[in-house]
């Protein structure tokens, strides 16, 4: 078994790693910077106060997310307490964990006031 990668050139072939090829390579290579470097994200993350001020509103856009996303999860489970009264044994624990949680939210409440 051999390697075709290490065989040299026959026929006057020319082999990609060959050093004629390179400047075309370092060409193709110095141009891919280019357009890289006019990407958006570098040009933004060129300056210290636009970094921040992203940064601040990726953490503030997480921030809300997850309150209204523990909201809606917190009112689903009351809800779904409610709804449980008339399971004989289950209910009775839930509408006592469903009137902890309105003293505990009008207590809250109240406090805020």
């Amino acid at each position: 078994m051999t390697d075709d990668t290490a065989a040299p050139a026959r026929n006057g072939e020319r082999r990609d790693d060959e050093p004629g090829d390179l400047a075309g390579e370092v060409r193709a290579l110095r141009e891919e910077m280019t357009l890289l470097r006019e990407h958006q994200m570098f040009r933004i993350y060129q300056s210290v106060p636009k970094v921040l001020f992203f940064r601040f509103a990726i953490g503030m856009a997480a921030g809300l997310g997850t309150v209204i996303g523990a909201s809606v999860l917190l009112s689903a489970i009351i809800w779904a307490l409610s709804q449980i009264e008339f399971v004989p044994i289950v209910g009775d624990w839930a509408v006592q964990i469903a009137d902890e949680i309105e003293g505990l939210t009008e207590g809250m409440s109240e406090d805020q006031e």
